[in-house]
């Protein structure tokens, strides 16, 4: 301990410029911080200021020396806030976007839960199915979907997420159920906002380019477009997992199935990360699979 005074008074004195700067912002006398940086230096057995009636001056040593010791205090005042901060209530703006389907039925209501836990929370919610540049627009938290690229931004699995192809079954009484990929290209596609439909071969990511009869940048619009006999989709589980239930809709190249894919929570790299950023994603993570539909049987 007594090492740590001797190292605050020093590191004091050399930011604010002088003995009794120091001693006024640390509430002791100037004889005992000038006291305080002698012992230091008898310590290190070097010297570590110039002292002159009128200012002090760094040695070389204490250059070196005070460069390492304020990312010690750094830190300390780090540990410090980040401990405070552990228990502070999300306030302020808060704002969010997701893939619009899957943001409407399981993001928001638990964000709406969330709010409701913590009034004084602002916060704004955007639906788009278009990539959105977190930082460049001012999100805090974003919703992605399945694969992710690298990039410098911290993401947290929600949950998983798997796609289905599947016909349904007035369709396939007039095609025959496809078992290889490469049978996809005598089937009446329909084709989503993904130019790419996505499979695994032999343990291998492989993404399959097809062309489709029908496309449309809508999940729901894609979904009415399988179930009313047009012909294929891929789509993920939350959409189909109801109508494979039911026998509306049926599931086809299950050993071809890309299962590596998830839902994240993604969010900037800050330093001390907020309560509002930190608290809710960890809400989102405990609370999204008791919303999110059972698994079809593969």
């Amino acid at each position: 301990m007594q090492r740590w005074d001797r190292i605050e008074a020093f590191v004091e004195v050399v930011r604010l410029g002088t003995f009794s700067a120091a001693a006024r912002h640390l509430k002791v006398s100037t004889s005992h911080i000038s006291r305080l940086v002698s012992q230091l230096e008898n310590q290190l057995g070097v010297q570590l200021l110039y002292r002159t009636t009128r200012q002090i001056r760094l040695t070389d040593a204490g250059a070196i020396y005070v460069e390492h010791c304020r990312h010690l205090f750094d830190g300390l005042r780090d540990a410090e806030q980040a401990i405070s901060e552990l228990q502070a209530n999300p306030r302020g703006l808060l704002k969010l976007t997701s893939a619009t389907t899957f943001g409407e039925r399981y993001i928001a209501p638990l964000v709406n839960d969330f709010q409701c836990l913590h009034p004084q929370l602002e916060v704004h919610m955007h639906f788009t199915n278009r990539p959105v540049e977190i930082i460049e627009e001012g999100y805090d938290i974003a919703i992605r979907m399945g694969v992710l690229k690298d990039s410098s931004l911290i993401a947290r699995r929600l949950c998983e997420r798997r796609e289905y192809v599947v016909g349904s079954r007035a369709y396939f009484r007039q095609a025959p159920r496809p078992h290889t990929l490469s049978e996809l290209g005598q089937h009446r596609c329909l084709m989503g906002s993904r130019p790419n439909w996505l499979f695994e071969v032999n343990g291998q990511r492989r993404e399959v380019k097809l062309e489709g009869c029908w496309s449309g940048n809508s999940g729901p619009a894609l979904l009415d477009a399988a179930l009313k006999g047009l012909g294929l989709a891929q789509l993920p589980d939350y959409y189909v997992a109801p109508y494979l239930a039911s026998g509306e809709l049926v599931s086809v190249l299950e050993p071809f199935q890309h299962n590596d894919t998830a839902v994240w929570a993604v969010y900037p790299r800050h330093r001390h990360l907020s309560p509002k950023i930190r608290q809710l994603v960890d809400y989102l993570v405990a609370n999204i699979s008791a919303t999110l539909p059972p698994y079809p049987p593969v």
